[in-house]
């Protein structure tokens, strides 16, 4: 299947990459997040990754004495198969073009369930705060919806936060998104989505020019050794539906609960005007609870020595010091 094949829509969805992102019910219960955490309780990072993410914890914040967990999200566990013999080398074209996805039929209630049920796990120990970013912010909005009593705060890191409009697709499509460079991404895509049910892309590729776009996309600055790094620890398959399915959040449940949104200046994947179209957009939703809101000079995927400052300002997070 040739490059020129793939649309526009199907590079949106597999562009936002993570790099550090049945239906659900709202628990019941009048508690706070707030009201069951105590002094010299223990802060748990509950971390959603973004597409195509390895899920896990973030050391540097074991380090300051802090718990971390990534959520296992279903389609990336390591018993998924992500990593088959074809994608290996010498790779195997045509069986990367129609080889079913392990992520076939998996969507946002999936990675929702996923996270909701780390959240609930943790919450008896200490607050939570639920940590995300890029496309892993549709799982955290869809999680401040359902059990806002069990999250202290939510950080979206340059991540998708649905306000005015329904899913992350939709804001690549405003004036704030126009210019993004997801569009670059498609060149990685290997096989038709409507074949192998998800988005396959080959993070494995050794096209220089293909490499060269994106990393401007992804992480321009960062050295070819840190960048090679971060598509090493990539998964080749995301889900098809997770950028389209609605995860607008609510006022009355999700706009309860403290947030935090850490700006990327030099993101190509999702603009800075289009993360501050968001961030503006939930605090006219709920003006007496506005996000509190940090900036970094990062690219989309930040560089050992940008997530250092990211580090940082989770570590100061009020939560963090009760």
């Amino acid at each position: 299947m040739t490059k020129t094949r793939h649309s526009r829509r199907t590079a949106l969805r597999a562009a936002t990459l993570g790099v550090t992102a049945g239906g659900l019910t709202l628990a019941g219960g009048g508690a706070t997040a707030q009201a069951r955490t105590g002094t010299g309780r223990t802060t748990t990072f509950v971390v959603v990754t973004g597409a195509s993410g390895n899920p896990g914890g973030i050391d540097a914040l074991s380090l300051r004495g802090h718990r971390t967990v990534g959520v296992d999200l279903p389609g990336h566990r390591a018993t998924d198969a992500q990593f088959a013999l074809d994608y290996q080398c010498p790779q195997d074209p045509a069986s990367l073009a129609t080889r079913p996805s392990p992520m076939a039929g998996v969507g946002l209630d999936a990675y929702a369930a996923a996270a909701i049920e780390t959240v609930r796990t943790v919450a008896e120990f200490g607050p939570v705060v639920l940590y995300g970013g890029s496309m892993g912010g549709a799982t955290l909005n869809r999680v401040g919806n359902a059990v806002p009593h069990l999250i202290d705060r939510i950080v979206y890191d340059s991540a998708f936060c649905c306000v005015d409009l329904a899913c992350p697709e939709d804001y690549l499509t405003t004036p704030e998104g126009s210019t993004t460079l997801a569009g670059d991404v498609a060149a990685l895509v290997v096989a038709d989505p409507a074949v192998i049910g998800a988005v396959r892309a080959n993070y494995r590729t050794a096209d220089v020019e293909t490499l060269t776009r994106l990393k401007k996309v992804l992480m321009a600055g960062a050295s070819d050794a840190e960048f090679h790094a971060m598509l090493a620890a990539l998964h080749p398959d995301e889900s098809l539906t997770v950028g389209r399915e609605n995860s607008q959040v609510q006022p009355d449940t999700w706009g309860r609960i403290p947030r935090t949104y850490i700006r990327h200046t030099a993101d190509r994947m999702i603009p800075l005007a289009l993360q501050d179209r968001m961030i503006t957009e939930a605090d006219r939703l709920t003006p007496h609870n506005r996000f509190d809101v940090h900036t970094v000079d990062a690219g989309h995927a930040a560089t050992a020595e940008q997530f250092r400052r990211i580090v940082e300002i989770l570590h100061r997070l009020p939560e963090c010091r009760r």
